[in-house]
């Protein structure tokens, strides 16, 4: 399986051009996925060094016969315990390409997408105990409400979650197949594929508890920078940016910046790009995937 159809990286020349590498430093990429990220910055780098993260066992299909690169299976939200186990501190840059790759959702039996029947499953590790499945059959009314609410940004989403503890009742939820035709008659006319996504979106993001994991890998990220060094994040829903984004701007998630006697900025990140960097048409044309991405690039203070 080659990088290319396991998953084309988005804004690949932006991401490599924020990192600004040096040819000798070292790098994270803490998504791996189908090495296209890794494989660019690898042709940058001289004696310099590159970690690959990803708690997907399918990922280490793409690992390159490269000695300047070491893969680590494992969530980002622990990269920086296991870089200490490798001796490493601190790093140049660090490149994260959240959300979901081309191959999860291309693979029927991971249950992501809803084009393919398969297990109701959604985990990007299948070391992790709880799935979409679980989730629909054993979350009670007041969580599955605030998980579409919150995750999927569900319009209806009280309506249901009442519905899917009703149904479940008499016929647990199964495959993706079985509860797509169950959403049928909760989806807007003409907007039932947005629907679709927008709730299986919030299962995923909650089965694999992605909102906290980046809280932890973020915070991370200002422990192991170096002064002057690079964090290059991409993000494809209105949730993950804001956190990224607010991150950047104040060194917190929530809250207003906080300044000195002096009134300067007391974060620990600067912007290099002030507004969120986007993908072109020709991009979009090529990869659809690129329609909903932003990539924020900042450098340690």
């Amino acid at each position: 399986m080659t990088a290319s159809n396991y998953h084309i990286p988005v804004m690949l020349g932006p991401c490599i051009e924020g990192l600004a590498i040096d040819p000798n430093g070292t790098y994270v990429d803490l998504t791996f996925g189908g090495g296209g990220h890794s494989g660019e910055i690898l042709k940058y780098l001289k004696n310099g060094h590159l970690y690959g993260f990803d708690q997907d066992v399918d990922a280490e299909a793409n690992v390159p016969n490269d000695e300047r690169f070491t893969f680590v299976q494992a969530n980002f939200r622990d990269f920086k315990k296991y870089l200490k186990l490798y001796g490493v501190k601190q790093v140049d840059g660090i490149l994260a390409d959240l959300g979901i790759s081309s191959h999860q959702i291309d693979e029927p039996t991971r249950g992501f997408s809803t084009r393919f029947d398969g297990d109701l499953d959604m985990r990007m590790s299948s070391g992790m105990d709880m799935t979409a499945k679980d989730l629909l059959n054993n979350y009670d009314e007041a969580q599955l409400h605030k998980i579409f609410g919150i995750y999927g940004e569900v319009k209806n989403a009280k309506t249901l979650a009442q519905a899917i503890v009703s149904e479940r009742a008499s016929k647990p939820f199964s495959t993706t197949g079985d509860f797509k035709d169950f959403l049928k008659k909760f989806a807007p006319r003409g907007k039932d594929f947005k629907y679709y996504a927008q709730v299986f979106q919030a299962l995923r993001i909650e089965v694999n508890d992605e909102m906290k994991a980046l809280e932890e890998m973020l915070l991370q990220t200002v422990e192991v920078l170096k002064p002057g060094g690079r964090l290059v994040v991409m993000s494809y829903h209105s949730l993950e940016d804001r956190l990224v984004k607010n991150f950047i701007n104040k060194g917190k998630f929530h809250g207003e910046v906080e300044k000195d006697f002096y009134g300067n900025l007391q974060r620990p990140l600067e912007p290099v790009t002030r507004k969120a960097v986007i993908a072109d048409k020709e991009e979009i044309e090529v990869n659809n995937r690129a329609r909903s991405a932003k990539l924020r690039i900042a450098k340690k203070l």
